[in-house]
This record gives C-alpha cells, sequence and structure tokens, in this order.
C-alpha cells in the first residue's frame, strides 16, 4: 500500500522543476515507489570540490531534496512540507566522472513531522553518504 497521499511520477517532477538547484545540478527523480523514492546526480565538475571528489554540500541537497518530496508527497492536500533538520555523515569519497545514486525511506510519518532516512551510492554500490532530513508539516498558504 503506498504512502503517497499527493502521488506525482518522475516525468511530472521533471518537467516542472524549471530554474532551480534541481536543474542546475541535474538531480533526477528515477522510481517512486510505494513507499520510497531513488534519484541519481552525475558527479562531475558543478559537484566536486577542490580534491576531485564530490561536495558534501552537493551530496546534503541530493539528500535532501529527495527527503523533501516524500514529505511533500506525504502531505495530505492543502499541506505542504519545510524543512526543520538534515543532517549527514560522509563515509568514502564519491569522484568525479561516477554518479551518486540515492535511495530515500520515511523513518516516521506524523502529522506535524516526517523523519526521512538517505541513502547515496556510488557506482561501485559502496555507500558514501547517509543523511536524514527532518520536516514540519504546515498549512499551505496561499501565494502572495
Amino acid at each position: 500500500m503506498s504512502i503517497w497521499r499527493q502521488p506525482t511520477t518522475p516525468e511530472q517532477i521533471q518537467a516542472r522543476r524549471g530554474a532551480s538547484v534541481n536543474s542546475l545540478l541535474d538531480i533526477r527523480i528515477t522510481e517512486i515507489g510505494d513507499d520510497f523514492i531513488r534519484g541519481e546526480m552525475p558527479v562531475d565538475e558543478r559537484h566536486i570540490q577542490p580534491f576531485g571528489i564530490i561536495h558534501g554540500g552537493v551530496s546534503v541537497v541530493l539528500a535532501e531534496t529527495l527527503g523533501s518530496l516524500g514529505s511533500m508527497m506525504a502531505c495530505d492536500p492543502g499541506f505542504q512540507a519545510v524543512g526543520l533538520e538534515v543532517s549527514a555523515t560522509h563515509l568514502r569519497p564519491n569522484p568525479k566522472g561516477g554518479t551518486a545514486y540515492g535511495y530515500c525511506k520515511a523513518v516516521r510519518i506524523g502529522r506535524t513531522i516526517h523523519v526521512w532516512n538517505i541513502e547515496l551510492r556510488r557506482d561501485d554500490g559502496e555507500l558514501f553518504c547517509v543523511s536524514r532530513l527532518t520536516t514540519a508539516i504546515v498549512e499551505r498558504k496561499p501565494a502572495r
């Protein structure tokens, strides 16, 4: 049974990403299952620090993107998710020329708080970063 209250597809997400950090870093949602999200991002000159490996902050952007999407899809209509806290532990390098693959799954989906675990892996399947995102669920306000 799906946990999504506002389901979407990877194609719909891609179509509406517009001029955003997701577009700038080429973050792509590749799969949405009943209770998980997968995404990926290349590791090229936009994503690395001076030693030729993925920048830790860029890893966090990928992780937060996946968790935030999950939180938004798990909200009741009329509500939205806002980030409260994100943490990441960088376990090993992911070098330029590879890909970062993300897998996101809920730890807890409450009425006012969601918590998500995100694992990031390299091309060889090795885990290079683990992240946790906590979001607050608030009523959506009309745009001004």
